[in-house]
């Protein structure tokens, strides 16, 4: 009994042994370096990437437009990230809770999948959260510049809080209302002639402008902490969201201002006027670079090698992920796409790390994976670009918190926000011309006058004061495409009591002279156009805009508000105009516009841009020879606060 005993005791022992060996090794198992926080960033990359396949690694390097996503397709590819495109929606009108709870299921999805690596999302918000429905939508960049320009020049900056870092901090906050965490902004392009369809995602023609406008960037990503590292991917905290420079790069210097077209420019012209916008994003911590669809002396930016891995990453030393514009590799080849495996391969030789397909990810990722399998593309480049995507969610903190925080639903469309935007407006607009002679200005206008008329196609038409890039694609118009103010309804609420509004959208002369109106308000300008859409080659004012001014400043003391993304013909009509206001397109609270027409704030803009005499002097920019513009670059009359009598 007693050696049974001892027996017995001996292989409790020996099984209480096997089973703490058989849980270590479980918990063995269970540990993951790449999950655990604590641990370098550089670790957790590594570790995660060694138990990666191939299919996993380019499923990280795809980005999908989220309306093809089918159940199981996160879970199956792993793919890196989804967006939405310009107009693309969970439903009509959403609401941030319904866009929250759309990110949230496919995250959801994503962390199912083997390694359960998160998804990035992207959206264009590029001047507030302008693809959601009753989100804040501020001034177009071109609106913006003119201030950076009125701070710089005039060494104000200390009078002024960073205007732009604040609209980039609101704008973040309203992102991670929607559960969405990356923002395909800001455009650092510098717009060289305003035919090109995009000039108003351009803050200036000068590129020290736009260079310091990369201060919106530490306001969507966060300031990097004092002592911190410069260069390198950041985001402080979960109030903030990952930027985009866009789109590297010369894209606003092509040849005619036509989208998509090649620019023409020697080296030192390309570093002097379109990449110092780039030498600070990069500096400040911006996380990801999107390609242009340009291309430089005849090399499309898409398969420029020398751009992408030498300069930007090797010797900028870039540290985020470089991604394609919407179908970018597609656009290598003329036709689009005749030779999709070809472009793939130039695209990722060039240094592309993310791919915004967005439509057939299967073909990409079969693509790819052969490529890879045949030694055509290495392996060393296919590692490269998933070690940058993850170090950029490492460093966000995605694995820690990738869902959307609800706490942050009712910063969509806040009354903070809005009034911030007031303010942009209001700092926005340039006064061009103020009476005939400076002894007799127009501006600003009495509240308090007996009848006023408002006139003009864009008086009363939020989708035309927004522009492109709002809520759709191209914009839209009407005043029910989401919530605001227009110009119309800001000078309504402006006036006294007792002043009657009578609005007139095309009022004849012969209407205008019998309603003896105190003066006149017209507000005309573009149709909202993004892109190609907008390339012009004349430029001109939405009919009947000419007229309309013709009618209303030939019988009445008269106001032109000219609401464009761009310098516009309007040389001939000055002489008849009595006051001029460039406005830009100013977003969703016209309160700014009636804010310095009647004096409750005085103007202070300057132009950002040359305004030409007429289209054949373009491109025509500062510093040209032969320079005469019908009002310079940098110009801008102002007028001092009067309470508005």
């Amino acid at each position: 009994m007693a050696k049974l005993s001892f027996l017995s005791m001996g292989m409790i022992l020996f099984l209480c042994c096997c089973s703490a060996t058989a849980g270590m090794a479980s918990a063995d198992q269970g540990y993951s370096k790449y999950k655990d926080p604590r641990q370098p960033v550089n670790t957790r990359i590594k570790d995660l990437m060694q138990r990666m396949t191939l299919q996993e690694k380019i499923g990280q390097m795809t980005q999908v437009d989220y309306s093809v996503v089918t159940p199981g397709t996160l879970r199956n590819y792993s793919l890196g990230s989804l967006l939405s495109g310009g107009g693309s929606m969970p439903i009509p009108k959403a609401k941030a809770r319904d866009w929250m709870d759309m990110v949230n299921r496919y995250q959801n999805e994503s962390l199912s999948s083997r390694l359960g690596i998160p998804i990035i999302y992207g959206i264009d918000a590029i001047h507030g959260h302008n693809n959601v429905y009753q989100a804040t939508i501020f001034p177009h960049n071109v609106g913006l510049g003119l201030r950076a320009h009125y701070i710089e020049q005039r060494q104000l900056i200390k009078k002024d809080p960073d205007l732009v870092k604040r609209i980039g901090a609101a704008t973040a906050l309203e992102v991670r209302a929607t559960g969405i965490n990356y923002v395909f902004a800001p455009c650092i392009a510098v717009c060289r002639d305003p035919r090109w369809g995009r000039c108003y995602e351009s803050y200036s023609e000068d590129p020290s402008v736009v260079q310091a406008m990369t201060s919106i960037i530490p306001g969507l990503q966060g300031e990097i902490p004092a002592g911190g590292r410069k260069g390198v991917p950041y985001l402080g905290g979960n109030d903030k969201v990952l930027a985009c420079a866009k789109h590297y790069v010369g894209d606003g210097g092509t040849t005619g201002g036509i989208n998509e077209n090649n620019t023409v420019a020697d080296w030192h012209q390309l570093l002097s006027i379109h990449m110092p916008g780039y030498y600070k994003a990069i500096i400040e911590g911006v996380s990801t670079v999107m390609v242009s669809y340009s291309s430089w002396n005849g090399v499309k930016m898409h398969a420029n090698h020398f751009l992408i891995t030498d300069f930007l990453k090797n010797t900028l030393k870039f540290k985020g992920f470089v991604i394609t514009d919407w179908q970018g590799i597609d656009k290598i080849t003329t036709p689009i796409g005749i030779n999709y495996t070809y472009s793939i391969q130039m695209g990722i030789e060039a240094g592309i790390d993310m791919v915004m397909v967005p439509f057939n990810h299967t073909v990409f990722i079969n693509t790819l994976t052969q490529l890879v399998n045949a030694n055509v593309i290495p392996m060393s480049r296919i590692d490269d670009a998933v070690e940058r995507i993850l170090r950029v969610k490492f460093t966000m903190g995605l694995f820690e918190n990738p869902l959307g925080d609800q706490s942050y639903i009712s910063q969509l469309g806040s009354q903070e926000h809005r009034d911030l935007a007031r303010e942009a407006v209001r700092k926005s607009l340039v006064l061009l011309k103020n009476g005939h002679n400076p002894d007799s200005p127009v501006l600003p206008l009495a509240k308090n006058a007996y009848k006023i008329l408002v006139a003009g196609t864009h008086a009363n038409n939020l989708g035309y004061q927004c522009g492109g890039w709002t809520i759709t694609w191209q914009g839209g118009s009407g005043n029910n495409l989401t919530s605001g103010t227009s110009i119309l309804g800001a000078i309504s609420k402006a006036v006294d009591l007792d002043t009657e509004v009578v609005f007139s959208k095309n009022p004849n002369a012969d209407f205008v002279k019998a309603h003896n109106f105190s003066y006149a308000i017209v507000a005309v300008g573009e149709l909202p156009h993004a892109e190609t859409a907008g390339d012009s080659t004349n430029l001109t004012l939405v009919e009947p805009g000419e007229d309309i001014i013709s009618n209303v400043c030939s019988s009445v003391k008269c106001v032109v508000i000219v609401v464009s993304g761009r310098p516009v013909k309007i040389e001939p009509l000055v002489a008849q105009i009595d006051a001029l206001v460039a406005a830009w397109l100013p977003g969703s609270e016209g309160d700014g516009v009636a804010d310095v027409l009647f004096g409750d704030y005085g103007f202070t803009g300057k132009l950002p841009m040359t305004w030409f005499k007429t289209v054949d002097q373009l491109p025509m920019n500062v510093g040209d020879p032969h320079y005469d513009p019908l009002f310079p670059f940098g110009f801008g009359l102002t007028t001092k606060p009067t309470g508005g009598q």
